[in-house]
């Protein structure tokens, strides 16, 4: 039985509301591996294989550099391989009845100013001063 218009449109808002809330947890929930897996994967492989490749080379003819070279082609192909694309983050933000993103709100109370020091100096105050 499919959905209805009202009941899609509040499926789509409630998943914009979810991916801007907590996009790596979205992601994995959607279950679907993100584009440009399987080439990466592919490339990854193919440079291991090349690697393997110039480290068989160089171990043969006795080139102890070129069989290093062979050895570092190898490990940047399993990098890439099993490496994530950086991809920039959804939308973040508050979810509007329109189905707008709109910039979150700061909470009263939380600051951001100084350093990390500065605010762990802050909140030990704080501590203290509840004592």
């Amino acid at each position: 039985m499919p959905l209805s218009d009202n009941e899609q449109r509040l499926l789509e808002q409630m998943e914009r509301a979810l991916y801007a809330e907590d996009p790596k947890f979205a992601s994995t929930m959607r279950g679907a591996r993100r584009k440009g897996y399987l080439s990466r994967m592919l490339i990854g492989i193919a440079g291991l294989v090349v690697g393997i490749g110039v480290l068989l080379f160089g171990v043969a003819k006795g080139i102890v550099l070129v069989g290093v070279v062979g050895f570092l082609i190898m490990l940047a192909g399993t990098v890439f391989a099993f490496s994530s694309a950086r991809r920039r983050p959804g939308p973040a933000g508050v979810v509007t009845s329109t189905g707008g993103v709109r910039p979150p709100t700061r909470k009263p109370g939380k600051s951001s100013k100084g350093t990390f020091m500065q605010r762990m100096e802050q909140r030990w105050d704080r501590r203290r001063d509840q004592r």
